[in-house]
């Protein structure tokens, strides 16, 4: 009897957490999987317009087309340059600040705000002071940084910025890794912090220096913090937007696949490449980002 009433106290408990959670189940399943479904429908068709008129399937079309696409090819061309520097310099940049701070500097708190502050800034809000501070302009006409460096006698180093196709991407990416080697600062101080100290004073009792203790004690225990940053800014750089838009408008030079699909979709008014554009971007985002949650949900299985 005691059994019985306790199967139905959990029946009971499990009945309401589910309705407890059913409206943001219901919400997701149409703003989020809804969507996703109806933009591959749109996507699979020639449906160019709002206007009403006949819409035909054209299969595989869209996507095929934008093999050919010298625009789309030139915006996945500038999106792989700017993820890549910006990972780079955002990872290095954030764990040479971490690993500044574990060795227990001075001011700790003071730094550790002051690296995290650029985080509370949007990055339409960061485009636009980058669109002043990275101003191509020189000598007489220059502005931002170009200003600066002939102020100090470094006229020499003036640079077009993002107004040269060639380095373009890079100088877009230095606002997103200003940005964000703070949160990539704070999760691997909290990884150092993770790490008990007896291991730390096991490996001093074995006569490791504290070169070695870093190199082959703290740094493998790292390796899970590692995995996530790089799954994280993989995943903010497929989707950048509003940064380039902030600093450069919808500029071929500097445009990346999301500007190219809110011009396609928007601008010319042909919905079905621009979804096409968006599926791509999902995709891309998708191999990047399912392979870390299945990893992560095996880590937490074997806890």
């Amino acid at each position: 009897m005691a059994k019985l009433t306790t199967n139905r106290h959990s029946l009971r408990t499990r009945i309401g957490g589910l309705f407890f959670v059913l409206p943001s189940i219901i919400t997701v399943l149409i703003f989020v999987y809804g969507m996703i479904i109806w933009s591959i429908n749109v996507s699979l068709t020639d449906q160019n317009s709002g206007r009403k008129k006949e819409i035909n399937y054209v299969g595989l079309k869209n996507y095929t087309d934008l093999i050919s696409d010298d625009r789309f090819t030139h915006a996945l061309g500038n999106l792989v340059k700017f993820t890549i520097v910006f990972i780079l310099g955002t990872l290095v940049t954030g764990f040479i600040m971490a690993l500044l701070l574990e060795k227990g500097i001075k001011g700790e708190g003071f730094f550790r705000s002051f690296y995290l502050y650029p985080m509370a800034i949007s990055f339409i809000a960061m485009g636009t002071v980058f669109n002043w501070l990275l101003n191509s302009a020189r000598d007489g006409e220059a502005g931002g940084i170009n200003l600066a460096l002939q102020k100090i006698g470094l006229g020499f180093l003036q640079n077009d910025w993002y107004v040269s196709e060639r380095g373009a991407m890079y100088a877009m990416a230095l606002p997103a890794i200003w940005q964000m080697s703070g949160y990539v600062l704070a999760l691997f101080l909290a990884g150092f912090r993770g790490i008990p100290d007896d291991m730390r004073e096991a490996a001093r009792v074995d006569g490791a220096s504290e070169s070695q203790i870093y190199r082959y004690v703290l740094f493998p225990q790292l390796t899970p913090t590692l995995l996530t940053v790089l799954i994280i800014l993989g995943h903010i750089s497929m989707k950048v937007f509003d940064l380039i838009i902030g600093i450069n408008g919808k500029s071929y030079v500097t445009q990346v696949v999301a500007v190219y699909m809110w011009e396609s979709t928007f601008d010319a008014r042909n919905y079905a490449k621009g979804t096409a554009i968006a599926i791509v971007l999902l995709v891309l985002i998708a191999i990047v980002v399912v392979p870390y949650l299945r990893y992560n949900n095996k880590q937490q299985a074997y806890r």
